[in-house]
């Protein structure tokens, strides 16, 4: 049995989650169990293994990852009915049981049968017969029964380990009880199986029930019709018992059993976690141990040290002292004749004074000249920084003209639509100025000609408004996107690093999980560059039409492409080198199918990294002024 502690969140924010997750709700927590359920089903996780084993897509930082089907589900049923895991671990949990039950029952192959039924055949292929439940057996034509005492009875039918049994006095008639568990269901089949061996059974109860005097002792096992009968013997079981199926039966157990399980589950995890606290807290309490003998050890020895040192530094010192006077006599002298020489040099530098009084101020006057140039230079700086303001102000002014430019060609089109609606009533009125009867035939002829005059010039303006308005709107999209192409190379070079708003290359695969896959195949030195070699080869392979590893999935009465998992070269490459290099392969697919499918070459975009989408002209915009405004606060 799995202990289930395996789950670890992914890599894309695995702090903020684990925060998260204490925060969900239960209405929250079956969104999050429907949308789990819906990425299993379209395919988005890996399941099964190449070699036909499953594998959980949540818990992928455990060793194990080879389950069978009947493991996995149960995995996945006991996380999502633990009561100490977190809200989404729970939701993701219950969404692949559900998955497993429904979409993978069939792929998994047959399941496991209930608890073993007995080997008589009869009893397997009548699942469906009503037993009286818990199970009992029916004595009839018994001496004993008709006594006060059961021990006599107890211990004649002790080989088929009945828990009790009770005379009725009716008959010779008694009601053997057994265990309520399938045990007691074999025990109480074998009583039966004995009597119907020897023809003492329940048909040759009935059969010889008008032969007068029926002799030895008839059992059976209690079925619907005991239960249903008149006599003492029917009130007993109905009082006593339940009609039930075998099937309903092992239903009832399994859903106890898997309470039990998940109730086992979680003593288990809190025992685990409990035995990790005791195991850390025996380590820290041995490495505080050890580290306490080890400071003694270390104080002893740093005090005979000491002590060690002492003496000898006295010994020194006594030395030292003797040889120091013998030196300072020594100095005494030598300082004396090298202050007699210091002030021979004294007067000679007094001289020389002057001439270094004079190079002086020339340096100063150098200095000068020097500040004079820094101030220019800074001068010319602030000059150019007006200037950047200045076109980013003028493109700010570009791209208010583009909207203006854009509500004209709105209104404008409206007012098409109103003339194209005064024209159908023209047109309506000239329909039934046709169909006029008893009026002037030169009238109706001078009105038809004046509506068609009408029509023809209101036809004319609405053709010259509309190709205004499709040169006007053409003009206005091919200004936006020079706007975007001259942010793009103006600043490409300014939006680098680790930036809210930058230039994003579309299509081009992420290095790093190649090198990761190559460090863990290859030595540092060989790692580079064969994760190099590999990123430029599938770079290539992407950029070729003829390979189109896409499916068209319906969901909702609306249809998306997405990448086919079952593509030969992408299963290829997940077998060689794992899900992250797969994973980086098929994002530069998508990023290609969307941004450039015809060329599939790769194109730069001006991008929102915070939000993860394509930046508009007017967020870039305000991120350049942003951060000219920041730059020169520095200055």
């Amino acid at each position: 049995m799995d202990d289930y502690d395996c789950y670890s969140p992914e890599e894309e924010g695995e702090e903020e989650e684990e925060e998260e997750d204490s925060e969900v709700s239960d209405s929250e927590l079956d969104d999050y169990e429907e949308k789990s359920y819906f990425l299993l089903k379209t395919g988005n996780h890996r399941i099964k293994n190449p070699d036909g084993s499953f594998r959980c897509p949540y818990c992928t930082g455990k060793k194990k990852q080879d389950y069978k089907y009947k493991d996995l589900l149960q995995h996945a049923t006991g996380v999502g009915a633990s009561n100490t895991r977190k809200g989404k671990e729970k939701a993701f949990h219950r969404a692949f049981a559900r998955f497993l039950k429904t979409d993978l029952a069939e792929a998994a192959g047959p399941s496991q049968p209930p608890p073993p039924v007995p080997s008589e055949p009869q009893a397997r292929t009548s699942h469906q017969e009503l037993f009286v439940w818990p199970w009992m057996g029916i004595i009839m034509n018994s001496p004993e029964a008709d006594g006060d005492g059961n021990a006599d009875l107890v211990e004649q039918f002790k080989c088929f380990n009945p828990v009790d049994v009770v005379p009725l006095g009716e008959n010779g008639a008694a009601v053997l009880k057994f265990n309520k568990d399938w045990r007691g269901f074999k025990d109480a089949m074998a009583f039966e199986n004995h009597y119907k061996a020897n023809r003492l059974g329940k048909k040759e109860w009935n059969e010889r029930a008008g032969e007068g005097e029926r002799l030895g002792v008839y059992g059976w096992i209690a079925r619907e019709d005991d239960y249903s009968g008149e006599d003492m013997l029917g009130k007993y079981l109905r009082k006593n018992g339940d009609l039930r199926t075998v099937s309903d039966v092992a239903k009832d157990e399994s859903k106890e059993t898997g309470k039990i399980v998940a109730i086992l589950t979680n003593q288990i995890e809190v025992k685990n976690k409990y035995l990790q606290d005791l195991e850390m807290r025996y380590n820290l309490t041995a490495l505080s141990k050890s580290r306490l003998e080890e400071d003694k050890r270390k104080l002893h020895d740093a005090y005979n040290e000491e002590m060690r040192n002492l003496q000898r530094m006295a010994r020194e010192n006594a030395r030292r002292i003797f040889e120091d006077n013998e030196k300072l006599r020594l100095e005494l002298d030598a300082k004396r004749k090298e202050l007699d020489l210091r002030s021979k040099q004294l007067e000679k530098l007094e001289a020389e004074n002057d001439g270094e009084k004079k190079k002086l101020d020339d340096e100063k006057q150098k200095t000068a000249l020097e500040n004079s140039s820094l101030e220019l230079a800074a001068m010319v700086q602030k000059k150019a920084d007006e200037d950047v303001l200045k076109l980013v102000e003028a493109q700010k002014r570009e791209k208010e003209a583009a909207f203006e430019k854009i509500l004209q060609l709105e209104r404008q089109l409206d007012q098409k639509q109103q003339m194209e609606l005064e024209i159908e009533q023209l047109n309506g009125t000239l329909r039934v100025m046709k169909h006029l009867e008893g009026e002037d035939d030169e009238d109706i002829h001078d009105k038809m000609e004046n509506l068609s005059e009408k029509l023809e010039q209101e036809k004319e303006r609405l053709e010259e408004l509309y190709g205004d308005l499709v040169s006007k709107e053409r003009k206005s999209n091919d200004e936006l996107q020079e706007v975007r192409k001259e942010l793009i190379m103006g600043l490409d070079g300014m939006l680098s690093g680790r930036t809210l708003i930058g230039i994003k290359r579309m299509g081009e695969l992420d290095e790093k999980p190649f090198q990761n896959a190559c460090k863990k195949r290859y030595s540092a030195e060989e790692a580079e560059t064969k994760a190099a070699e590999l990123c430029s080869s599938w770079q290539e392979e992407l950029k070729k039409p003829s390979w189109h590893p896409y499916k068209i999935l319906n969901y909702g009465g609306e249809t998306k492409e997405i990448v086919d998992e079952d593509d030969p070269k992408l299963r290829s490459l997940w077998i060689e080198l794992g899900d992250d290099v797969c994973n980086a392969v098929k994002t530069a697919l998508l990023e290609l199918n969307e941004y450039n499918p015809s060329g599939r070459y790769v194109v730069s975009e001006l991008w929102n990294f915070k939000e993860g989408r394509k930046a508009t002209v007017k967020e870039v915009l305000q991120y350049v002024i942003k951060q000219w405004k920041t730059n020169k606060r520095k200055r």
